[in-house]
């Protein structure tokens, strides 16, 4: 399992997340760094380098390493590419 980080603005990001929706979406970045699966694009442009996670209505952004996995915005889909 890759270890998990995250910027200090992604906590206040989860917290203005739906309950429900905000445990689907840790659920699922734990359940991508342990096993690799999930709707994960590779982005372009102004994002290049950065990684897409869609988890229903929200993305997570985040860079990858080998070992590591860094989660920089978790939004809704309409604010995230802004």
């Amino acid at each position: 399992m890759k270890k998990i980080r995250v910027h200090p603005n992604v906590a206040d990001e989860v917290r203005a997340v739906e309950r429900r929706a905000a445990l689907n979406i840790l659920s699922s970045i734990h359940r991508y760094a342990a096993t690799g699966t999930g709707n994960v694009r590779a982005l372009s442009g102004a994002f290049e380098g950065l990684f897409r996670l869609r988890v229903g209505d929200h993305c997570v952004i985040f860079e990858e390493n080998g070992t590591t996995i860094t989660v920089h915005h978790i939004l809704h889909r309409k604010d995230a590419y802004r």
